[in-house]
């Protein structure tokens, strides 16, 4: 039998706990059609008492996440009175951390999304891998912490993002014979630029399975060894003519990478200072 159920998710935030605990709840019941009806941003008790009567009226169900004791208390009340099934889906981890922590918890709502400094640079950084990614402006150059350059399939998109993550503004320039790099590639202090360089065997590799899994023939120019080698050898010349420091990718992964630019970039930093 297909049941339908009603469930008011209240929160103090944005309500993404709760919601994601009762799904995790209802999927256990496979004939249960489940109607999940979030309310955020909860702080009053008018509003407490609005969903009191949402509920009762349709036969609904509360679970919530109120940090807020009174509001909590009201919201716990109420549902009592109108005899509402509800669950604190909070309060008893709360509870249980209270007993083994020094301290009264800080009730304060949304703490898990507060938006502080480092949670802005990390967006600002990840905007910046994608605004200045495989070349496209070329002016990213002059305002990036690390500048990735190498060959088409060394894992120069990947590494940006990642780092990214680390919070490090990441620009990458793809070296083709046919295309001079930008020249503001060589203007900025070669400590910033990481070359990315890779054997021919694996880089051919490499691209026959891109070729493969986008339906084209192995036999193309951007998998043909002559061609591979060809960019191999034009992209160490512009390192050279860098003088940046080279990390060979064939074996490595992408966390691997970006853990040691990271460290060359923290090295860099020391020194500069």
């Amino acid at each position: 039998m297909d049941t339908e159920q009603i469930v008011y998710v209240v929160s103090d935030s944005v309500g993404e706990t709760a919601e994601m605990v009762v799904k995790a709840a209802a999927s256990q019941y496979l004939d249960t059609n489940l109607k999940i009806r979030r309310i955020p941003y909860v702080e009053d008790t008018g509003t407490v008492d609005e969903v009191v009567a949402q509920a009762k009226e349709v036969g609904g169900i509360i679970a919530f996440t109120l940090v807020v004791p009174e509001v909590r208390e009201h919201l716990l009340g109420q549902a009592k009175k109108e005899d509402i099934p509800i669950c604190d889906i909070l309060s008893p981890m709360m509870d249980l951390l209270e007993s083994s922590f020094e301290g009264k918890p800080r009730n304060e709502p949304g703490l898990m999304h507060t938006l502080d400094e480092d949670y802005f640079r990390k967006v600002e950084a990840i905007e910046f891998a994608v605004k200045y990614d495989d070349g496209r402006d070329p002016r990213g150059v002059l305002r990036a912490d690390v500048v990735l350059i190498g060959v088409s399939r060394t894992s120069k998109t990947p590494l940006s993002q990642y780092l990214a993550h680390k919070r490090l503004k990441v620009a990458n320039i793809p070296l083709v014979p046919e295309v001079d790099p930008p020249e503001e590639l060589f203007k900025i202090p070669k400590e910033k630029v990481i070359g990315l360089k890779i054997s021919p065997d694996k880089l051919n590799s490499i691209r026959a399975e891109r070729l493969r899994s986008l339906g084209l023939k192995e036999e193309a120019s951007y998998a043909n060894f002559d061609r591979i080698t060809e960019e191999l050898e034009y992209a160490n010349k512009i390192m050279d003519r860098i003088g940046c420091n080279v990390i060979d990718v064939s074996n490595k992964a992408v966390e691997e990478t970006a853990n040691i630019i990271n460290h060359m970039v923290r090295k860099n930093k020391e020194k500069s200072k």
